[in-house]
């Protein structure tokens, strides 16, 4: 990776191009990369669950009516099993993995207590699953032009509508995805 940009606290957002139905109209905000790879979170892919729901499926009593209401979203298409909370603060749960001085994202089980009983962060995103790239991969992904990059913002991470993310990001970066072709060109 020598001369490669840290992509951690950056979007990945796809391009119209880009076909995989995991990643198509997506934004990710990667978390972690490094010489073996790249774990990132994609931040606007609702599913049809709500926080309440996870929370109770765990015997976790919700005391907020706002809280049961959130949506949960598909983080990736790894480990969709598993939960991932992003979240602004400086606090740390058992497993808090910083991403900035502000910006973390916890997997442990003692954040979505804290998030039942109302003592959780006040700004955050809850995902099933993550989108992991190996070695290479994402370069050679970004090479082909599947994705545009950019430093993350966090008012398109936690305050924007989910269905505006994709433009929105795009947009902070000088890019109108509406004037972008759909479809690479095969010659």
């Amino acid at each position: 990776m020598i001369g490669a940009t840290d992509l951690t606290n950056h979007f990945l957002i796809a391009m119209p191009q880009l076909a995989d139905p995991n990643f198509s109209r997506t934004v990710t905000y990667v978390c972690e990369y490094d010489g073996k790879g790249a774990l990132g979170i994609v931040i606007n892919r609702p599913l049809e669950l709500r926080l309440g729901e996870v929370l109770a499926h765990m015997d976790l009593k919700v005391d907020s009516d706002a809280v049961a209401a959130m949506p949960v979203y598909l983080g990736g298409p790894v480990q969709t099993d598993r939960g991932f909370v992003l979240h602004r603060g400086d606090r740390r749960w058992e497993t808090t993995l910083a991403v900035t001085e502000d910006i973390a994202v916890t997997s442990s089980r003692d954040i979505l207590v804290d998030i039942a009983r109302g003592e959780g962060p006040e700004q955050l995103l809850v995902a099933l699953g993550y989108a992991g790239w190996g070695a290479g991969q994402l370069e050679q992904e970004m090479a082909e032009n599947s994705w545009l990059s950019g430093p993350a913002d966090p008012e398109i991470l936690f305050e924007i509508p989910d269905e505006t993310r994709w433009e929105a990001a795009a947009a902070r970066l000088g890019v109108d995805l509406g004037l972008l072709p759909g479809q690479a060109g095969h010659g």
